[in-house]
């Protein structure tokens, strides 16, 4: 996993995070719910990647 998707994808999930952090203290559900999606989206992209690095060093 290249540097470049490191920070992006922990941006994506820092993004995720506040979006969440936010909804909540406003209330509202449908902001958090996208929080929470975006931080399962960094995750698997995280996860892929990897993966991805794995395969490359075999």
């Amino acid at each position: 996993m290249g540097l470049g998707d490191k920070i992006h994808n922990a941006a994506e999930k820092l993004h995720g995070k506040g979006k969440e952090a936010t909804g909540d203290a406003t209330g509202n559900d449908r902001l958090k719910a996208e929080g929470k999606s975006h931080q399962v989206k960094a995750d698997l992209k995280q996860a892929g990647e990897k993966i991805k690095d794995a395969f490359k060093k075999h």
